[in-house]
């Protein structure tokens, strides 16, 4: 009886996975994107699914499921087969930051999730329609100050970076704004160009063209520095309103507890795809900052780091305990 026999029966015992890491995958992987169609992860997801398939031989699929700044999607993946065939499009607020935002979760990200790369991290960008009188930044935090509570900001879902970042602007410049939520980011980029919103924040993808076309007006990034791929939008501490940064981060993840050479494999290809040039290249013009992505067991620490410093911040951005 071989090693290799004796590894595989022993797998196929105690554990609902494919038998072995060279088996896998033996079906069609699942590639959640918990939100609504035309986002960022749903573009980069699209980008390396024909990739996987060529170097695994299975259909790698998309499913949106969108709503609950991401905890939908996230739920359905912490509630799959522990065997690598249903893949998540994770964020930081599904990972790290929603766990202190929400009063409860229908899953435990470091519990249910485990993370198998980290591909990229997302400045975001305060755009207004065109027509707004508020040229800057600063203009916009006075115009709010003016008139508390009229101001209208867009986001796309209660908890998601585009609300938080919002939460930690409205805060750190001491205005008072009205949050209206939706369950993609697209809806609400909408409503901003059809002048019924204000202001939000947004990441970069879905924006930076109708930017660049005119048709939205950008305040300022919400990095240290300026987007490479965008250098002439200047940061929002540049653009006057001193001190503020917040950077979200994007991940693939799965659910926990499948097989450790099942996830080195997931691992290695998915960082392998992610690092051919033209990958990188189309990510970053997504508005996106590619990165090399730690082995999956430092990245489960991060997400915990991560998980503790958020949560001081959606404390102090009274952002905390949403039903």
């Amino acid at each position: 009886m071989t090693t290799r026999f004796v590894l595989c029966l022993f797998a196929a015992v105690t554990i609902a996975a494919p038998a072995c890491a060279e088996d896998f995958p033996t079906r069609p992987v699942t590639i959640v994107v918990p939100t609504g169609p035309g986002g960022g992860m749903e573009m980069v997801a699209r980008l390396f699914a024909p990739k996987m398939e060529q170097a695994l031989g299975k259909p790698f699929v998309i499913e949106n499921r969108p709503g609950a700044g991401t905890n939908i999607g996230a739920a359905a993946v912490a509630r799959s087969a522990p065997d690598g065939h249903t893949l998540l499009m994770a964020t930081s607020s599904t990972m790290a930051i929603n766990a202190s935002v929400y009063k409860s979760l229908p899953f435990d990200p470091m519990k249910d999730l485990m993370p198998v790369v980290l591909y990229a991290r997302v400045p975001f960008v305060l755009v207004v329609n065109p027509a707004f009188e508020g040229k800057t930044a600063p203009d916009l935090v006075r115009l709010a100050k003016e008139k508390p509570g009229t101001l209208t900001f867009g986001t796309s879902g209660t908890g998601t970076a585009s609300h938080l970042f919002a939460e930690l602007f409205r805060t750190h410049t001491g205005i008072q704004v009205t949050h209206v939520p939706y369950k993609s980011m697209v809806q609400p980029l909408n409503d901003v160009l059809g002048g019924h919103l204000i202001y939000m924040f947004s990441d970069l993808s879905p924006s930076l063209p109708l930017i660049r076309d005119g048709k939205l007006r950008a305040l300022g990034v919400t990095s240290a520095t300026r987007v490479p791929t965008a250098m002439e939008i200047p940061t929002l501490a540049e653009a006057g309103i001193a001190g503020y940064e917040a950077v979200a981060w994007l991940m693939v993840a799965t659910r926990a507890g499948l097989p450790p050479a099942v996830l080195d494999k997931l691992h290695r290809e998915l960082k392998a795809v992610l690092a051919q040039p033209e990958v990188k290249q189309q990510i970053a013009r997504f508005g996106m900052i590619p990165v090399d992505s730690p082995p999956p067991e430092e990245l489960h620490r991060y997400v915990g780091e991560e998980t503790v410093r958020w949560s001081k911040i959606v404390q102090q951005a009274g952002a905390a305990g949403i039903e």
